[in-house]
């Protein structure tokens, strides 16, 4: 099988292409870091392995795209870090750009293509259903309304043009990935470590997760399953609360968890964000994927804390 991956040298993307690659599939990964169309073996991959080719995902088709033909699957992970930064206007329109522009200049290619793939997965976020009320929310759950919800709606209305009669398109839904080798855990986990961990704002928000094996077989399974087309959550099933994720990395740390951070100076050092991605949250459950039968290897926070941390 032929896989290109949009995004394939990041946190999500680079395990992706790994596993991909030792499952014996011809990984393509487009990469920015090399010419339009340029094409790079990776040293050490072996055979088919990964090819690295450059691309640039500015909404318009390349001279990459023609490479695109008699692909089987394309993963589209391509999108700047939502929490680098603080949000400003300009920072916003990056966010923006770097999703749907490079999500419409493979639409494009897609379209294009002679033989077209037979899924197109296309990353989103659990944020498409805001963070207004902690209810349950289901891939069939309505949209948000604030910044980031909007976003990914624009998001997914972009890939969505990619179904073909012969071309399924899958919307991936990510919660908060879990890993000690990056991500944000790391962020997360140094105050616990230096002893100052802490549950924040009311502690009640819920944090939507999965750990990162299991978003890379998750991935790999939507590949392969022939019947699943449309939104797909990739959260484990078992969100939780803020005060309950913090005492569960607390308790894989050995480190106590008895501070608390008010929302006030969060919001004052982050601005929107802090409501968006800290003190608010969103009670995401994978409807889809219990469904149709998915096994989650880490369905409770305190199994995929210890597998992160005690292995």
């Amino acid at each position: 099988m032929r896989v290109v991956v949009a995004g394939g040298g990041g946190f999500l993307g680079r395990p992706l292409c790994e596993t991909c690659a030792e499952d014996g599939h011809e990984v393509v990964v487009l990469t920015r870091g090399l010419p339009p169309g340029e094409s790079a073996h990776e040293a050490g991959t072996g055979v088919p392995g990964v090819t690295r080719l450059g691309w640039a995902p500015d909404g318009q088709i390349g001279p990459w795209a023609g490479t695109l033909e008699g692909t089987d699957a394309i993963v589209n992970l391509a999108g700047e870090s939502i929490g680098s930064c603080r949000w400003s206007a300009a920072r916003k329109r990056a966010l923006r750009d770097s999703r749907v522009l490079a999500t419409r200049s493979l639409v494009a290619a897609v379209l294009a293509l002679r033989d077209p793939p037979a899924v197109f997965v296309s990353a989103s976020g659990v944020n498409y259903y805001g963070c207004a009320d902690q209810s349950e929310k289901t891939e069939r759950s309505a949209p948000g309304s604030d910044f980031l919800a909007a976003l990914c709606v624009e998001w997914e209305e972009e890939a969505a043009r990619a179904r073909r009669p012969d071309t399924r398109v899958v919307l991936l839904r990510t919660g908060l990935a879990l890993e000690r080798s990056g991500g944000v855990l790391p962020q997360l986990a140094l105050p616990f470590r230096l002893f100052v961990g802490a549950t924040i704002a009311s502690g009640r928000q819920e944090v939507s997760w999965i750990h990162r094996r299991d978003w890379v077989e998750l991935v790999r399974w939507a590949i392969a399953a022939r019947d699943l087309d449309g939104p797909l959550n990739a959260t484990a099933p078992a969100p939780v609360a803020n005060r309950a994720f913090s005492r569960a990395l607390a308790r894989a740390l050995h480190r106590p968890c008895w501070l608390w951070m008010p929302a006030l100076p969060l919001r004052l050092a982050l601005g929107e964000m802090a409501d968006t991605l800290v003190v608010g949250g969103q009670r995401v459950v994978p409807a889809r994927a219990l469904e149709l039968g998915f096994y989650f290897r880490y369905p409770e926070i305190d199994q995929a804390f210890r597998a992160i941390y005690e292995t």
